[in-house]
């Protein structure tokens, strides 16, 4: 009876006590995406309570674009709100925002979101930070997209083993495209601080042209969790491309597949 008893509890903490969270690499989101694009978009978002952006575009109606695609959401059922970042310092290489959305009914927003200060010289498109609450437990988004795999990736990621440190009371989620895969020993520091990523040997990057039915071409996008703090219930991809006649086309929407992360919170 008592073993029983666990396992609704468990249960229950899943069912109930569950937060589904998706990072998408969206590929320029700005004044080139049409209207039916942006709508594919929030259709494609719209079943998650959170939603992490990469590559909106710094100029160019990169912050316009998520107002529009939050205008569309708030017409499928539920009340969404979003913050922008401001451009990334990068003078190196290419800046961008960042973005994220979320189900007001689902969680709050904790304070002012941020980019990364004390590495944003080390780091070409610092992360960005936002902090959640769900239910009365917490926990930071850290929201990023790595330079190109050409331009080693590695040299970036190396110093995100200084941040749990550097935010020892926040429940920290590492999320968004690394340019580079789960495998690679950049990432052994974090593992040995506890963090495990909810996707393995899992291609997220698209092809210029499927082979056979191979669309997928590189392991870069992820999200690394606290396994004393989070329990995974979910993770999956979301293969939006397979909606449209050919890879060139469903490449307007974007050059990646999103990832998805439902989880519950110890």
């Amino acid at each position: 009876m008592k073993k029983l008893l666990i396992f609704f509890i468990l249960l229950s903490n899943v069912l109930f006590s569950q937060v589904k969270l998706l990072s998408w690499n969206v590929e320029n989101l700005g004044s080139s995406k049409s209207e039916s694009e942006i709508t594919f978009i929030a259709k494609t978002i719209k079943d998650s309570d959170i939603v992490a952006l990469q590559e909106v575009v710094a100029g160019d109606g990169g912050s316009q674009a998520v107002a529009k695609l939050t205008e569309v959401l708030n017409r499928m059922g539920f009340k969404w709100d979003y913050v922008v970042s401001i451009p990334t310092s990068s003078s190196a290489y290419k800046t961008e925002r960042y973005a994220f959305l979320w189900k007001t009914s689902k969680v709050k927003k904790v304070g002012e979101a941020w980019l990364e200060k004390k590495y944003h010289l080390e780091i070409d498109r610092e992360p960005y930070y936002c902090t959640f609450d769900y239910k009365g437990k917490k926990f930071t988004i850290a929201n990023f997209h790595a330079i190109t795999k050409s331009k080693q990736p590695e040299t970036e990621i190396k110093y995100f083993k200084f941040l749990p440190e550097q935010y020892p009371n926040l429940n920290l989620l590492f999320v968004g495209d690394f340019n580079c895969p789960q495998s690679h020993t950049v990432f052994n520091p974090i593992r040995k601080m506890g963090y495990l990523p909810i996707l393995t040997n899992q291609k997220t990057s698209l092809k210029k042209e499927c082979k056979l039915d191979d669309c997928l071409a590189s392991e870069f996008d992820n999200i690394w969790y606290n396994t004393s703090k989070i329990n995974i219930s979910n993770s999956k991809v979301i293969h939006f491309y397979e909606s449209f006649q050919s890879l060139s086309e469903a490449r307007k929407i974007s050059d990646h597949i999103p990832i998805v992360f439902e989880f519950y919170l110890k």
